[in-house]
């Protein structure tokens, strides 16, 4: 029986990645925003983590496919449009979290992206708890 990769800790660590990305998304980008104060904030803010990841996950490689000629033709910007558009879309899913620009949109999806993969170097995707980036503490004697 082949041993499955899947892990609960991989998928959290992921999950909270996603959150502190977005949080520095909305805190810096005009146009994303979090309306809710308090602990309803901290709950949106997760909601809307977990809904762009599951977007990501199951509705975006669908769009990405359909669209493809255009996206060869724009040499892979048009990724940026549907990046910004499953922001919206996770706007018209999660209350509390709105996007109320284009423009912010397509600056916000890009850095939330960026700080994906980013935060994603640093978390372990096997069981030894390794992560893609590895280092070692230099003796200087």
């Amino acid at each position: 029986m082949a041993r499955s990769n899947f892990s609960v800790k991989y998928l959290f660590f992921k999950w909270m990645a996603n959150a502190i990305a977005l949080f520095v998304v909305v805190n810096t980008v005009k146009g994303i925003d979090i309306t809710r104060q308090g602990i309803d904030g901290f709950v949106t803010l997760a909601a809307a983590a977990l809904i762009i990841g599951l977007i990501n996950t199951f509705i975006k490689p669908v769009i990405f496919v359909l669209t493809l000629p255009l996206n060869v033709l724009t040499l892979g910007l048009f990724t940026l449009i549907i990046n910004a558009a499953m922001f919206g879309l996770t706007a018209y899913m999660v209350k509390g979290f709105e996007v109320t620009s284009v423009i912010g949109a397509l600056i916000g999806a890009l850095l939330f992206s960026i700080l994906s993969i980013l935060f994603g170097l640093f978390i372990p995707d096997n069981a030894e708890g390794s992560a893609k980036i590895k280092y070692r503490v230099i003796d200087k004697d």
